[in-house]
Formats: C-alpha cells, sequence, structure tokens
C-alpha cells in the first residue's frame, strides 16, 4: 500500500555535510520526496513535536539537540513506507544498528544518530502536518 512517512535529517547530519549521501540511500532505497525543506527548529517547537516523550528523561536533551542547527524535515512516499524507512534508518542506537543502515554509517549515539523517522500511521500523520501543509506536497 502506498503510504506516506516523515522523516527529520538531523542537526548533526547537517553539520556534518552528510544530508546528500543520506537522500541519495533514502532514493535508492525506493522512496519518492514528496516534499523537503530546511529549517531552523526553537527550543520551544523541538518541544512540541517531541512532546510525546516530555516525561522520558531524555526529553530536554533531545529538544536542546534538535534545536542546535539546521534540520531537513522530508515526506518520504513508497509501499509500506513507515517499516521501509524504519528498516533503512536502522536501530535508534547506531552501534545496535545493522551494516549498511543510515544510522550504522552516519550516527555517533542514541542521541546523534542522524535520521528521524515516524514509528506509525498516526505519528506519520501528525509529524507530516507538523511541518507541511498539503499544498507542499508533490
Amino acid at each position: 500500500m502506498l503510504e506516506r512517512t516523515l522523516a527529520i535529517l538531523k542537526p548533526d547530519t547537517v553539520a556534518a555535510g552528510d544530508a546528500g549521501k543520506i537522500l541519495a540511500m533514502i532514493e535508492a532505497a525506493g522512496f519518492r520526496i514528496a516534499g523537503m525543506k530546511m529549517l531552523s527548529l526553537s527550543e520551544k517547537k523541538a518541544g512540541q513535536f517531541y512532546a510525546v516523550h516530555r516525561e522520558r528523561p531524555f526529553y530536554g536533551s533531545l529538544v536542546k539537540f534538535m534545536s542546535e542547527g539546521p534540520v531537513i524535515p522530508m515526506v518520504l512516499e513508497r509501499e509500506n513506507a513507515i517499516p521501509q524507512l524504519r528498516q533503512v534508518m536502522g536501530a535508534t542506537d547506531p552501534a545496535k544498528a545493522s551494516d549498511g543502515t543510515i544510522r550504522k554509517l552516519h550516527g555517533t549515539s542514541i542521541e546523534r544518530n542522524s535520521i528521524h523517522g515516524s514509528d506509525a500511521p498516526d505519528t506519520a500523520r501528525f509529524e507530516i502536518g507538523f511541518f507541511f501543509s498539503e499544498y507542499e506536497l508533490v
């Protein structure tokens, strides 16, 4: 089933100059980019985006990290996009990620793991709407 998901290239990816390499991996995995932009998140906006994690011990450092530099949110489309992107991304902890995955190749820690991806259809709908209006998607 054709599906959309949100991915965010995190500040560590943008700062390292790895955005193009990761975009190439995503496209090679059969994803179509339906929308993409570069922006800087304020701590307030990052906090709103990650509000689901507000009670978790890593929330504060995650919000600070995600607002430390530019990010590249994008809407990706393909059959079974959500599980397929999660497979291409690899485990949250780069040390546990499979060889050849984005996080294994570009991540340095559980937090600084290069990329965010939606984990479920409801989450994807919220996350896409957080960054994109319908007219920005093609």
